[in-house]
């Protein structure tokens, strides 16, 4: 049986462990060979360990399929360049970059640390420039590719303390609305993922409370190995007309999410000023001002 990835060769980060390795699994099963990065640090960006990458690395083998480990950073650039190095060298071509990789630091704002910031903007948004430039050229020259990068019901809906993670993760959207746009004349496309799932990254989501400990009851329903297969087909042909969209995936459900719109619009002949900014506009928009609200504000109800 021939899988939808057939000949295909798929570039994961951060596949070690949690989503990456789900989908880095999937992908060699539907026939993809499979570079599978992981520099291997905690969840909030320290250490090394060449280990997971390669346990990966043995399971796709073992299972009959191809794949190669690559421990570099993508907040290298020339790490990351490597990744993309190492499928063509070894593979022959690339053919999709899935940019999962990521770190947490999270701390309320006033106390968050500029080492804090760096530290998860350079993992989040550097890292996936880094690698999606690193493709880019080769994509183009063969007039034939697929991006898919992480994005986070953070940055799009909200969160506490997050706002190292939420900045990142928005900027990705922006990112591949914008890979979308300058790469379509080649055929390549560019989409995001925002995923609901138990990882490393959501086990940090607080305890504390009976209202912290409902939530990752929740969260733990949604298994990593859920989100796979939706990034399998935005690798695959089959996928070919679809670029610049946002998807989510919550357990069973899958929604497609909506770039900002205009709401209201007003205008007033000869310009704004302070007095009928007051008078006019601030009575005219507030019934329509977006409120405050993290994810589970929207997605109120349980995964299904």
């Amino acid at each position: 049986m021939v899988g939808i990835l057939d000949g295909k060769v798929v570039v994961v980060t951060g596949a070690g462990r949690g989503i990456g390795r789900e989908i880095a699994l999937l992908c060699a099963h539907e026939g993809a060979a499979v570079v599978v990065n992981d520099v291997g640090v905690s969840a909030s960006g320290e250490g090394s360990d060449a280990g997971p990458a390669h346990q990966v690395v043995d399971e796709i083998k073992n299972a009959g399929g191809r794949a190669i480990a690559n421990i570099a950073s993508v907040t290298d650039p020339a790490g990351a360049e490597s990744i993309v190095e190492d499928g063509i060298r070894v593979f022959g071509h690339v053919d999709a970059v899935v940019n999962n990789a990521g770190i947490l630091r999270d701390r309320i704002f006033h106390k968050m640390s500029v080492a804090d910031w760096l530290a998860v903007v350079d993992v989040n948004l550097n890292g996936y420039f880094y690698v999606s430039k690193a493709a880019a050229n080769h994509f183009r020259e063969r007039e034939s590719g697929s991006y898919v990068h992480f994005t986070s019901a953070s940055a799009l809906i909200g969160n506490y303390g997050q706002a190292n993670y939420s900045a990142a993760k928005l900027g990705v959207v922006a990112l591949s609305n914008s890979i979308a746009l300058d790469m379509q004349r080649f055929r390549v496309r560019s989409n995001c993922v925002m995923p609901f799932a138990w990882s490393r990254l959501t086990a940090t989501i607080p305890t504390d409370t009976d209202d912290g400990r409902r939530r990752v009851e929740k969260v733990k329903a949604m298994t990593p190995a859920k989100v796979a297969p939706l990034v399998a087909f935005l690798c695959a042909d089959a996928s070919k007309d679809i670029t610049g969209q946002v998807f989510a995936l919550r357990k069973d459900e899958l929604f497609l999410m909506s770039r900002p719109e205009i709401v209201r619009s007003m205008h007033r002949a000869g310009g704004w000023t302070v007095e009928s900014l007051i008078q006019c506009m601030h009575p005219a928009f507030k019934p329509s001002f977006q409120p405050l609200r993290r994810s589970g504000d929207v997605f109120s109800w349980d995964p299904l």
